[in-house]
């Protein structure tokens, strides 16, 4: 009778005790749910702040320029600078309440543009006080709308990416919604089932089960998410089991969809990437067209407008990401020989392939961007003849590994600036200035990074200051383009 009345002691502590755990869901909810409210009504604000001082940016901050070079308004009481000031707060005080780590990089790129922005005002302002002529005004002002026009884009980008965040944050305040409620349910229902069951007995059939439970959810928080639990064939924890298992294998597949949705959205970016680096090449093709035709070099026109025409076939390829070595060859010699027209007192090549790996495939265009480098930063970068070397081997007897190398005899790089271009490879810039004579090495770089992961080290640079540079790497055979 003494253990009876102990264990309905110890049994009346442990109800309290779990109707007191039941609360825990709801303090937590409450909490989580400010915070989310708050982020949220952050986020509105930022957007709101954006969108106000674009426009100001855009219209009109040169609108109230051209009134002052029009004669309209006198510079001493025009408004230009108080509308250079309304931006700057807002840019301060966005910069200084947002947390987003992506949106704090284009505040800081916007930041920037608001800089360039106000000297180009200044400058103009100064100009007109000195008496400077009204076409230099207008030119100048051209200038400033081109610069506000890019604030604008930024800005534009800017609310995009809270936009995104907002609907992250609304997913997550709907997912911590459902979450907290079956939590909250599940220990309610599992707090009652306890209780009665154990005022009547204790027994191994409800302890068992229990304590399997306890595993699976430190298992779940240590990161195994293939547990699962037996069915304890326990009415009462039955459904709680089941719930558990599903909640798991739930957390597993969104977890793997996210991670899947992050890599597309990569080679999404990577394709923008592409897209970005390819213009000037583009324009300065048709421009030698051009000269060639105005020249009557008929047999060149001909060459070249093929080897172009071939160049964006495979540049496109029918929205394919994955192509044969052999048709990543061939636009390497189309784009060679549209250079070598344009360049031919300074430029030779060649190319070292393998024959047996023709048909094997690869992601595409990495290749251009390796030989545009060596041609615009190294070849023409010296003095006489430049020699440019392609090459494809594999590097095993298993023929499980392609090595690809882009050699030249150009200006190569220092021994400080090399060490700089290896760093920004791998960690990238936030000074997209110094970014930008390597941008197409470190696209080529995150995009092996991206399509091959762990199954390449990336781009391989050696250089030597006067003597060339040779830049190397490699990737696993695939099966059919298949993601290793």
């Amino acid at each position: 009778m003494k253990h009876n009345k102990s264990l309905r002691k110890t049994l009346l502590i442990t109800y309290i005790f779990l109707l007191f755990i039941t609360l825990i869901p709801s303090v937590f909810s409450v909490v989580v749910f400010q915070v989310h409210t708050k982020q949220y009504s952050q986020i509105i604000s930022n957007v709101s702040t954006a969108n106000r001082i674009s426009s100001i940016a855009k219209n009109d901050v040169p609108a109230e320029l051209w009134n002052i070079i029009c004669g309209k308004k006198e510079i001493e009481s025009a408004d230009h600078n108080k509308m250079l000031d309304n931006i700057f707060s807002g840019l301060s005080l966005m910069l200084l309440t947002n947390k987003n780590e992506e949106s704090r990089g284009k505040l800081e790129v916007a930041n920037r543009a608001y800089t360039t922005l106000r000297r180009n005002v200044d400058m103009l302002i100064s100009k007109m006080k000195t008496g400077s002529l009204v076409t230099q005004n207008e030119a100048t002002l051209d200038e400033i709308r081109t610069i506000t026009s890019l604030f604008s884009d930024i800005m534009n980008d800017f609310i995009v990416t809270e936009i995104e965040y907002a609907n992250q944050t609304n997913q997550s305040l709907r997912n911590t919604s459902i979450i907290l409620t079956a939590i909250q349910i599940i220990i309610t229902v599992l707090a009652i089932i306890i209780s009665i069951n154990s005022f009547i007995s204790v027994s191994g059939a409800v302890q068992k089960p229990i304590a399997d439970m306890e595993k699976l959810s430190t298992k779940v928080a240590n990161g195994d998410l293939t547990a699962r639990i037996d069915i304890p064939k326990v009415d009462e924890l039955d459904t709680l089991a089941e719930n558990l298992n599903s909640m798991t294998e739930q957390i597993d597949v969104l977890i793997k969809k996210n991670m899947e949705e992050q890599k597309n959205f990569q080679k999404a970016e990577m394709k923008a990437l592409q897209a970005q680096i390819t213009p000037h090449f583009l324009y300065n093709t048709f421009d030698t067209i051009v000269w060639l035709a105005e020249e009557e070099h008929t047999d060149e026109v001909v060459k070249i407008t093929k080897a172009f025409s071939d160049f964006l076939r495979i540049s496109l390829s029918r929205g394919h990401e994955w192509i044969t070595v052999s048709q990543e060859l061939e636009h390497i010699k189309n784009y060679l020989t549209i250079q070598k027209i344009r360049y031919a007192d300074i430029l030779n090549y060649s190319i070292d392939a393998d024959e047996s790996l023709m048909n094997i495939k690869m992601i595409k265009l990495i290749l251009q961007p390796l030989v545009e480098n060596a041609i615009y930063h190294g070849i023409k970068n010296k003095r006489g003849r430049g020699e440019l070397k392609v090459s494809v081997h594999y590097t095993d007897e298993t023929n499980s590994i392609i090595q690809f190398t882009v050699e030249d005899n150009g200006a190569g790089f220092t021994e400080e600036r090399l060490g700089q271009v290896r760093n920004e490879l791998r960690t990238g810039s936030q000074d997209s200035e110094k970014l930008s004579s390597v941008y197409g090495l470190y696209n080529v770089n995150k995009k092996l990074k991206l399509y091959y992961g762990d199954h390449t080290e990336g781009l391989i640079i050696e250089s030597e200051s006067g003597k060339g540079s040779k830049i190397s790497f490699r990737i696993p055979v695939t099966e059919g383009g298949a993601n290793v």
